[in-house]
């Protein structure tokens, strides 16, 4: 990689709400929808708080080792040779899932939405092409392209939300808890599991990148907010312009809720253009995961310049975003019943073993003194 450079708790915020938003914002109305049914809504709302508390840990253990990586707190905490043991087997599983999952959401929406005549293989490959070129530009430069998108990405968002609010039935969100709290609950789960955990990747870069760190990871638990409220708002209007039947039938609900703006049969069929506002989200959910994970692979390694990963890691995510899902009812399945299990375990359990490691550690050392 590029010399590490400085990036502001400005731009921490804005990188973590586009990648906190991510593929999300695409995937997670259906499934909560499956759940929950017209009580998404609350189990988005249950599922922010879970997250934001999940971020707060993540913000303990980068305040602990200010200036390491994930990688680096793991080989601290756990021992040189355990640690980079946990780190290589943490590293291989995650870039088998993570990248290729999103580059898969990215390229099953345009060619099932958009453009159904092109290969969706073809899709993958041009959009990697653009994602290698972003991670080795380095971060600052990803950085300051964010700051330059997301006005925009929050202008089209705005638009969006406010265009389909005239659909809104307030009916399809009744009964309250009707099926009890275990659907909202497991809900919840999904929506921690699927928008907050993949946070554990900007750990892999991001602690020493930040100028300030506390003022960083204040923007890191602020963009995580963001995101998490806008995808909730996406989730509540779903459930209340589609229903809950159809929301959980659909793939891509969000996309669905852009195809419904009409305003006096004049301003309609704007859902294409609407769609630059996921092309945007994800580029950087895609980017910031590949990022991570070369930085990742280039420090257990020990490797002084891990640019010369970035290409091979590109190639094996496009070939991973093809085999990996190989239709959507094996997609929604791996969602549903692989990807939380091995969320919990390494979003939440390993930060955890870490955390209480290092103050049983810390707790030794004022005893000894």
């Amino acid at each position: 990689m590029p010399k590490l450079s400085l990036i502001s708790a400005r731009q921490t915020t804005i990188l973590t709400t586009l990648f906190t938003v991510g593929s999300a914002i695409l995937i997670i109305p259906s499934g909560m929808a499956s759940s929950a049914k017209q009580d998404a809504w609350i189990a988005a709302l249950a599922g922010i708080a879970g997250g934001l508390l999940l971020v707060a840990l993540y913000n303990a253990l980068s305040r602990w080792y200010p200036q390491s990586t994930l990688i680096g707190m793991m080989e601290q905490v756990l021992g040189k040779w355990l640690g980079r043991a946990v780190s290589l087997a943490f590293v291989m599983t995650w870039v088998v899932i993570t990248p290729g999952a999103t580059l898969y959401y990215l390229g099953n929406f345009l060619a099932t939405q958009i453009l159904p005549e092109t290969p969706m293989i073809a899709v993958n490959v041009l959009f990697i092409l653009i994602v290698v070129m972003g991670v080795r530009a380095g971060i600052e430069t990803i950085a300051r392209t964010a700051e330059l998108l997301f006005p925009w990405c929050m202008l089209l968002y705005i638009a969006l939300v406010v265009l389909v609010m005239t659909q809104i039935e307030p009916s399809k969100a009744s009964p309250v808890m009707e099926s009890g709290p275990w659907p909202i609950g497991s809900a919840a789960l999904g929506f921690v599991c699927t928008v907050f955990i993949p946070q554990l990747s900007l750990l892999l870069f991001l602690p020493p990148a930040m100028n300030r760190s506390r003022e960083g990871r204040k923007g890191m638990l602020f963009g995580s907010l963001t995101g998490g409220m806008m995808i909730a708002v996406i989730v509540t209007l779903s459930i209340l312009v589609l229903g809950p039947e159809i929301t959980a039938r659909s793939i891509y609900p969000s996309y669905s809720l852009a195809k419904k703006i009409n305003i006096g049969n004049f301003l309609q069929r704007i859902e294409a253009f609407m769609a630059i506002l996921w092309f945007i989200t994800l580029y950087f959910r895609e980017t910031l995961y590949l990022y991570g994970v070369t930085s990742a692979l280039a420090e257990i390694l020990r490797l002084k310049d891990g640019r010369p990963l970035v290409l091979p890691l590109g190639m094996i995510t496009v070939v991973l975003s093809i085999v990996n899902y190989p239709n959507v009812p094996f997609q929604q399945t791996w969602d549903t019943k692989t990807w939380i299990p091995y969320a919990i375990t390494v979003g939440f359990l390993l930060p955890i073993l870490l955390a209480v490691v290092h103050l049983i550690r810390k707790a030794k050392g004022r005893k000894t003194i």
